[in-house]
């Protein structure tokens, strides 16, 4: 069965075609991997062959056709409004957890341009045994409603809360924060058309694209602004695009310290995080 749907996949153009039939396999039987290969009978198969058509013929990721996505364990509603959670994505939740994860009052953490609410919870789920409180804003409510699923899915309510604000737009001047934590929009728009059909055509462009050349304006404005949000000494964290790193650090010196890039697996700097001065 998985290879007659990557025969399909891979006919109809589809690049990880071996990936996605066997997901599909995966996810419209029910059936774990071993069971599968014991050649055990496999139900909706003609579900899976439909979807699969479905793939080739939209061309729409297979998570919004499937409505989903999974990110560090957890399963997220996914659909044309939010960026699907991706795994570069888990560097920037594991370095923000290891920022917070000491302190011993209420931890507060901002997540700008929250979108799925995927960092959010996540960060809550690590953070579970500490009192915190995460606030996500996002200036799309479309995004929002998506997050808000998630939210309630997780049993996340009263570690997650939501607002819709254009980054510090509705945060409040009595509002202090020990973490920002964001994924803003680092793609130039100038890039659009380099990009592969999914993203291009699937993934929403307020999440995607910044409109200065080396994609870096949303980094400005969520840097400049951290000063007046966090508590003394608190943290910075971002994910970045590819060869943004350098830009973003010299961005962040004038207010920051002990400024440190991780990698991800491809050896590209992904997440950077600082401590403010």
């Amino acid at each position: 069965m998985i290879k007659k749907i990557e025969d399909i996949l891979k006919q109809g153009g589809i690049e990880e075609y071996k990936a996605e039939a066997k997901l599909i396999v995966l996810e419209l039987s029910g059936m774990k991997l071993e069971e599968i290969m014991l050649e055990k009978e496999i139900p909706n198969q003609d579900k899976m062959i439909e979807l699969a058509n479905k793939r080739v013929e939209t061309k729409a990721p297979i998570q919004h056709l499937l409505g989903y996505s999974y990110f560090m364990g957890e399963k997220y509603i996914v659909n044309e409004n939010v960026l699907i959670p991706r795994d570069e994505t888990e560097i920037l939740v594991n370095k923000a957890y290891d920022l917070v994860k000491n302190i011993e009052n209420k931890i507060d953490i901002l997540d700008i341009g929250v979108g799925s609410g995927c960092i959010s919870c996540a960060l809550a789920k690590k953070l579970k045994d500490k009192n915190i409180e995460i606030l996500g804003v996002d200036i799309s409510l479309d995004a929002l409603e998506v997050a808000i699923e998630n939210i309630n899915k997780l049993d996340l309510v009263r570690k997650v809360i939501l607002r819709k604000s254009d980054i510090y737009s509705k945060i409040r001047p009595i509002e202090k924060f020990d973490l920002i934590v964001s994924n803003p929009p680092y793609i130039p728009i100038s890039e659009k058309n380099n990009l592969q059909n999914e993203v291009k055509n699937f993934d929403p462009d307020l999440a995607l694209f910044a409109y200065d050349e080396l994609g870096v304006d949303f980094y400005k404005k969520i840097i400049d602004g951290a000063k007046n949000c966090l508590k003394a000494n608190g943290y910075i964290a971002f994910e970045l695009g590819i060869n943004q790193s350098d830009i973003v650090f010299k961005i962040l010196e004038k207010d920051f310290k002990n400024i440190e890039i991780t990698k991800d697996l491809s050896n590209i700097e992904r997440v950077i995080c600082a401590q403010l001065k």
